[in-house]
C-alpha cells in the first residue's frame, strides 16, 4: 500500500479527534451481543464487489452523505463504518455525525482485519 499524503492524513486526524472509533478485533463480539447495528462498507464499489463482510451494506465515501438519509432515516440507528484500514470510514463518520446521526463508529483496522475475523462474501 502506498503511503498516504500529508494533507489527507491531516484531514483524517482532524476527523478522528471528533469521532468514536473501535478496533476491528472488537467488532465480532459486539455484533453477537447487540442487535440493530448497521454495518456499512465505505470503500469503493469495486472493492466491495471483490469482497466484504457478510451483511454489510455498501455506501462508499463518495455517496454516503448523499444517500444515508434514504437508506437509514432513523438517526438513532447505530452505524458502524469500515473501509480498508480506518481512514475513509473516519471521514465518513465525521460527516454523518455532522448530519445528526447519534451513534456512528469508525472501525479502525477495517477490511484488512475484518476479513480474517468475520464471515465474508465473494
Amino acid at each position: 500500500m502506498a503511503a498516504h499524503n500529508a494533507g489527507f492524513l491531516a484531514l483524517v486526524n482532524d476527523a478522528k479527534s471528533r469521532i468514536k472509533e473501535m478496533q476491528a478485533s472488537e467488532l465480532p463480539a459486539l455484533l453477537k451481543a447487540r442487535s440493530g447495528i448497521k454495518l456499512i462498507d465505505t470503500r469503493e464499489e469495486s472493492e466491495f464487489a471483490a469482497g466484504h463482510v457478510t451483511g454489510a451494506t455498501w455506501m462508499g465515501k463518495g455517496v454516503i452523505e448523499r444517500d444515508i438519509e434514504t437508506a437509514v432515516p432513523d438517526k438513532t440507528t447505530p452505524l458502524y463504518l469500515y473501509c480498508g484500514g480506518g481512514f475513509r470510514s473516519a471521514l465518513a463518520a465525521d460527516a454523518l455525525q455532522k448530519m445528526g446521526y447519534a451513534e456512528v463508529v469508525s472501525v479502525d483496522g477495517g477490511w484488512r482485519t475484518l476479513k480474517d475475523l468475520l464471515p465474508t462474501t465473494k
